[in-house]
């Protein structure tokens, strides 16, 4: 680990002064998540060149599933002990500002900065033309393939849309190389929405139309769910899918049970790691396919960013942590498992050395990313649509029904 860069770093946010060493420390809590990109070891690394710069800050950190970090971040805001700084998902900006949970920190984000940092990153923390975080982690979803299995189908390249995809799976499961060529985060949570939106966008379907009415239960949306359920009954997807979090993806390429997956930027270097995989060095990644006559490529909005919550008692403080966390040098420094959201880091032989396949399929991908509704009510909806997708799945009900019903739900909602 490079501590010194890291020190440095800090030190170049202009961050507090050291206390006395007998002056009782402040103490900051913040909340991240378990679960993709940076790992809790990346944080426990950051926050510890942070808080070696600064003396007099000791930084509480909490990590919790994906799952659970909306809750997490909605039920602190009436608790005695709150967060000072929180970890928050592209889609709740704007439920979060509505109910006065982050802090506007626009006047806090000068034009350079603006400049410097990816411009789609930007719509991760802005709402109603104001700024509430700073974009800390920008991803898509990318199609991950065993390049050893594909070669062994006598095929030559990944596939560029969907319906190849399907072609492709078949000859390899025709082939006996694995039973279930693919393998989903399709659990009954966010995790499934995305991937939905990934497959609604390549087939040229909308969540919303323009005066905010729900369409996913037809043209692209309605496609998008009756090709993950063909999927299922063709045998080419593991139905343990219906289960999984993007952790039982990673873990089930890696361990050779499947020959394609889609997932987040963090499981290229993790699946390519020998310690962590054993289809190393057999790993290759490309931009999740389009649909033929529709796209080229698919992709979702993942990204997130850090706010500050407005109960926090220690805000400039929360801020300059923030500040440090997202900074260009430990980004760099921790560019294996998320990309900077620094324009010129992509330029820097520190970040770019043995990512290159991944920062083709990046460039692709970022460009193509595909936002989730801005709603207040978007878990609501969000909650409704999971549950639809769920019953497709499971074939308790039809694509369309499902959807139907789900669309239902949606209209009712503010």
């Amino acid at each position: 680990m490079k501590k010194s860069k890291l020190l440095m770093a800090a030190a170049l946010g202009a961050l507090v002064t050291a206390s006395p060493a007998n002056a009782e420390k402040t103490q900051l809590s913040a909340l991240f998540m378990a679960q993709a990109a940076y790992s809790e070891q990346d944080i426990e690394n950051m926050t510890e060149a942070f808080e070696k710069a600064n003396p007099s800050v000791d930084v509480k950190m909490e990590f919790v599933p994906y799952e659970a970090l909306h809750d997490k971040i909605v039920l602190s805001h009436n608790a005695t002990e709150g967060y000072d700084v929180v970890l928050f998902d592209v889609i709740w900006p704007a439920e979060f500002a509505q109910y006065g949970l982050l802090t506007d920190v626009s006047d806090k984000i000068d034009s350079a900065t603006k400049e410097e940092i990816l411009e789609g990153a930007w719509t991760t923390v802005e709402y109603g033309g104001k700024y509430y975080g700073m974009p800390w982690i920008v991803d898509t979803k990318y199609l991950f393939y065993n390049e050893k299995m594909l070669k062994e189908a006598g095929i030559s390249k990944p596939p560029v849309s969907w319906s190849e995809l399907t072609t492709q799976a078949q000859l390899i499961k025709d082939k006996g190389i694995v039973d279930y060529p693919l393998v989903w985060s399709w659990s009954q949570s966010e995790a499934v929405i995305c991937d939905y939106a990934t497959f609604l966008s390549a087939m040229g379907g909308e969540f919303l139309d323009a005066d905010g009415k729900p369409v996913f239960q037809q043209g692209g949306g309605l496609k998008a769910l009756e090709y993950m359920v063909d999927t299922i009954k063709l045998g080419l997807t593991n139905p343990n899918s219906r289960e999984y979090s993007e952790e039982d993806v990673r873990r089930t390429f890696s361990s050779g049970q499947a020959a394609f997956a889609v997932n987040w930027t963090y499981m290229y270097n993790l699946a390519n790691d020998p310690k962590e995989s054993s289809v190393a060095g057999h790993v290759g990644i490309a931009p999740a396919p389009g649909a033929k006559g529709i796209s080229s490529a698919s992709a979702v909005n993942g990204s997130m960013g850090l706010g500050i919550t407005s109960k926090s008692k220690h805000k400039e403080l929360a801020w300059k942590y923030i500040q440090h966390l997202s900074s260009k040098p430990v980004q760099e420094d921790f560019a294996k498992l998320s990309l900077p959201v620094w324009k010129s880091s992509y330029e820097n032989p520190a970040v770019t050395k043995g990512q290159e396949e991944l920062l083709k399929a990046a460039k692709v991908g970022l460009a193509a990313m595909y936002p989730r509704p801005t709603k207040a009510s978007y878990q609501e909806m969000s909650s409704a649509l999971q549950v639809a997708i769920q019953e497709a799945l499971l074939g308790s009900k039809t694509p369309a029904d499902a959807l139907n019903e789900a669309a239902d739900v949606a209209a009712d909602l503010d």
